[in-house]
């Protein structure tokens, strides 16, 4: 299994209930044989353009583990879902995870460093 990220934007007037738009979203993922391992909800934000008439969007992140053909099956059901505005479903790139580590590393060293 692969891992991705899923940001979805949530249709505003859906703020004061979530729940039942991120159940849809878990639904999905795991009846497609996924598995969430991290979840954020990152709140209201305004939009950079209006989408569907839209000014505003509650955005929610995800970190998956998606098997071969489950993301197509997921972004076809997601572009017809109301409550979702807009998505993006990106493939985690692993060097980008071990050079946020290396740098990490580097910062402590030098405050340990500093303290000394």
């Amino acid at each position: 299994m692969r891992e991705y990220e899923l940001t979805v934007l949530v249709h505003p007037d859906l703020e004061m209930n979530l729940e039942p738009a991120t159940d849809k979203v878990k639904a999905l993922i795991e009846g497609n044989g996924g598995k969430i391992t991290k979840e954020a909800n990152e709140g209201k934000k305004k939009l950079a353009y209006q989408i569907e008439g839209q000014d505003f969007a509650v955005y929610y992140y995800y970190e998956l583990e998606l098997p071969a053909a489950a993301p197509a099956k997921i972004s076809s059901v997601l572009n017809i879902t109301d409550e979702v505005i807009r998505y993006l479903l990106v493939a985690k790139d692993p060097r980008r995870e071990k050079l946020a580590a290396k740098r990490q590393e580097r910062k402590a060293q030098e405050e340990t460093k500093e303290e000394e």
